[in-house]
């Protein structure tokens, strides 16, 4: 772990050019707007390491599945995010000389993600091997008000010297994926057309026929005056862009100003992509790069008024919690039902860019508290859409009915490759149903339950009662072969976490058909009758949730990850080596499956999810026992560990836990931030404030706060929206205040006292 990076409220900035850390600073300074985003790669050509990456939402690849030993039912691919044409290119020559950070002297490098604003930019000066020093400013952003549109501003002044700068604005679509099973491109070209100061190209992919288009516009000033030159303009295969000299006098300011716009074929017909691309771009030529940054300021402003939290009294947590909201806002906006938030967003490619059961467990939290409730209801949604392929995927494991949900998809199709994980980390399956409750019981949005949830929980509930066994010397249910998320067990039986969620999912499904048959009864009668629910099916999830099997532990008084778990040789993580850590960067993994050792939240992700029903020594017992065996090795790890800290009152242990979690990427804890940042933990860190620190929870429809501070903070505040309510929580030392933002008036219940707050109103409360 190295801090390179400034600590500053509102920015990431990073001083001095290292090439060491460079790919580390892609991912950590990408943007998006949800619909694309791009790496922070240098618009100049750059021979050093880089992983290129410009991504479209949605638009992805069936990469063939590579395994060393095929079983049957692995999926015939992964599916893969796709490296898209790169749109950001803009290529540099100082009198004949290419500007290429890996080949010159680089000074003064600053590169800046203003996170209030929603901008990248860099400046540096550059030393050519002839002497000749050059300035380089440049600005980029991708619109959240526009969102196929893409803005640069590059520009260059000679230092030390008069001559000749060329520059070559490009469109290129002849990339690759770093991660490629067979090193295969997956693009092939359509259409491409230069012009002068603009190009178009078009690229589809060899399969599922995703059409991207690009098209930009170019623009170069001096001094600030708009300069009239004629462009060579360039095509090659799957590439177009133009070639412009200027003249520039030593001091003067050369600009390039460039505009994109990305479509695709998810949005358009493919005759219309063109066309479509052209009038996008227009509307943001007439507005101009200024208009268009000043458009992006004050949306990103709307935005932080929904969302932000404020730390006070701690640098670096405060930057880290804003990094993290502000990635997450970069990579999903919620209208589009068709698309999910992959665990690095749009930052790398990395597992693939699909969706895992991170979204449900870890990101909808997120988005039920700072946005309007149809966001989080469209990535139910998303799920409730794919219902039929789940039901597809149950059956090719074997099972005659019920749903059993992908661990990687993009269209409802199971699509990982690694056995232990796609047919044994069948967890996730509970964590969809998790879901759904978590949605309803935080919106009060009953009216899903009928108009969606029930078939998503009844077809889970049909495959937990089809995989569990009746062993009848016990009189119980227990589940064989799973793998429960700690992936560092496979194959284990009754895992307590899935066994668990398993029984709660049945119990919330029948639950929920009570409440529709009280409440709405011709809807229930409908789905009882589309589902073909029979009583004696009902009967056997009942007669599974009274006799299912949990290991314990009666001597300890804790819950047994699964059976045999205290075979293994119990020597905590404090007790190792630390030149064996990450674990899994340098033990076999033979080794680790024999460990004692936890990658991430087990048996304490089922005392968080279901809290409720445990009481606080129960928590502290399985926590006590738990954590020192717990290497961290997953990004999901810290951020459920510090909310549970938080509620035992081990303030050192929640702070230490929230910093790794938040921090994650920028220190980059794991080793791995090159690969892009870790998306979907960032939600977990959100949690780790506000549910956290702020003890949020929801019972029988009633807020509950019950938060603490950190010793070395002197306030903190966090906004939550709450069935039409915007509540503003200030913590500090002594008091909780309570800002109602909205009309709406709220009942909330704060370290133990109901308080009611009307619109507009306040609610003061003493710590």
């Amino acid at each position: 772990m190295k801090q390179y990076l400034k600590l500053d409220e509102w920015s990431i900035i990073e001083e001095g050019f290292d090439p060491h850390t460079h790919e580390i600073s892609e991912s950590i300074f990408s943007i998006g707007n949800g619909y694309m985003g791009q790496r922070a790669n240098f618009e100049e050509r750059y021979s050093g390491p880089s992983l290129q990456g410009s991504y479209m939402a949605g638009v992805y690849y069936p990469d063939k599945t590579r395994v060393g030993w095929w079983k049957n039912g692995y999926p015939e691919y992964f599916a893969k995010v796709l490296n898209s044409t790169n749109w950001i290119g803009i290529d540099v020559e100082v009198d004949g000389t290419p500007l290429d950070l890996a080949n010159c002297t680089v000074k003064d490098f600053v590169r800046t993600l203003n996170m209030k604003e929603g901008y990248l930019s860099r400046s540096f000066t550059a030393v050519l091997e002839d002497g000749k020093e050059l300035k380089v400013e440049a600005v980029r952003f991708v619109s959240i008000v526009r969102h196929e549109i893409g803005s640069i501003r590059y520009s260059v002044t000679p230092l030390n010297f008069s001559g000749k700068l060329a520059f070559t604005p490009y469109l290129d679509g002849d990339v690759k994926n770093k991660d490629s099973n067979y090193d295969e491109k997956f693009w092939l070209e359509v259409f491409k057309e230069a012009g002068q100061g603009t190009a178009a190209l078009t690229v589809k992919t060899k399969k599922l026929d995703f059409h991207v288009t690009s098209v930009m516009s170019c623009e170069v000033s001096k001094n600030g005056e708009k300069l009239s030159l004629t462009a060579e303009t360039i095509e090659k295969e799957k590439y177009a862009g133009n070639r412009v000299l200027v003249e520039a006098g030593q001091g003067e300011v050369v600009t390039v100003y460039k505009y994109v716009a990305n479509v695709t074929s998810r949005d358009h017909g493919l005759g219309q992509l063109v066309d479509a691309a052209r009038e996008a771009l227009h509307q943001a030529v007439q507005a101009g790069f200024n208009e268009l940054l000043r458009e992006q300021a004050a949306a990103w402003a709307d935005k932080w008024k929904e969302s932000d939290i404020v730390i006070e009294g701690d640098v670096a947590a405060q930057q880290a919690i804003r990094f993290n909201i502000f990635q997450l806002n970069q990579t999903y906006s919620g209208e589009d039902d068709r698309l999910n938030i992959g665990p690095k967003g749009f930052t790398g490619e990395k597992y693939g860019g699909s969706t895992y059961w991170d979204t449900e467990a870890y990101c909808l939290p997120f988005y039920l508290s700072t946005a309007d409730s149809s966001i989080s209801r469209n990535l139910l949604i998303y799920r409730y859409k794919h219902l039929e392929k789940a039901k597809e995927n149950a059956k090719k494991l074997g099972f005659a009915k019920g749903a059993l949900y992908p661990m990687v998809t993009m269209n409802g199709e199971e699509c990982h490759n690694e056995w232990e994980i796609t047919f044994e980390e069948i967890h996730r399956n509970g964590a969809i149903a998790y879901a759904i409750y978590n949605y309803v019981n935080y919106t009060g949005d009953f009216s899903y339950l009928g108009q969606y949830g029930l078939e998503v929980l009844a077809e889970i509930s049909r495959f937990w009662e089809q995989r569990v066994n009746y062993v009848a010397a016990k009189d119980k249910y227990v589940m064989l072969g799973v793998t429960g998320p700690n992936e560092y067990e496979n194959n284990v039986n009754n895992n307590w976490y899935t066994n668990r969620i398993a029984s709660w999912t049945m119990e919330y499904t029948l639950d929920v058909l009570n409440y529709l048959e009280q409440n709405e009864p011709e809807r229930y009668a409908e789905l009882v009758g589309k589902l073909k629910l029979q009583d004696e099916e009902t009967a056997k999830w009942q007669d599974i949730i009274n006799k299912m099997y949990y290991p314990e532990d009666p001597e300890r008084g804790i819950f047994l990850q699964q059976d045999g778990f205290l075979d293994k040789e119990l020597v905590a993580v404090k007790d190792l080596d630390p030149s064996h850590l990450p674990l899994n960067q340098n033990w076999s993994w033979d080794r680790i499956l024999r460990s004692v050792y936890i990658k991430q939240a087990d048996v304490l992700q089922g005392l968080f999810f279901l809290g409720d029903r445990y009481d606080l020594e129960t928590k502290k017992r399985n926590f006590d026992f738990y954590e020192p065996f717990t290497v961290h090795e997953s990004s999901l790890s810290p951020c459920v560990h510090s909310i549970l800290a938080c509620e035992l009152g081990y303030q050192e242990k929640a702070y230490e836990m929230y910093l790794r979690t938040a921090r994650l990427d920028l220190d980059n804890y794991n080793n791995d931030t090159e690969d892009g940042c870790h998306t979907t933990s960032m939600a977990g860190t959100w949690m780790s404030v506000v549910h956290g620190f702020g003890g949020l929870r929801v019972k029988d429809g009633v807020l509950n706060l019950n938060p603490f501070i950190p010793g070395h903070w002197s306030s903190f505040s966090f906004k939550v929206m709450f069935r039409g309510s915007r509540l503003k929580v200030n913590v500090t030392d002594k008091e909780i205040v309570i800002l109602n933002e909205t009309d709406v008036p709220a009942q909330l219940n704060v370290a133990g006292k109901e308080y009611g707050i009307s619109g507009m109103g306040e609610v003061r409360a003493s710590r």
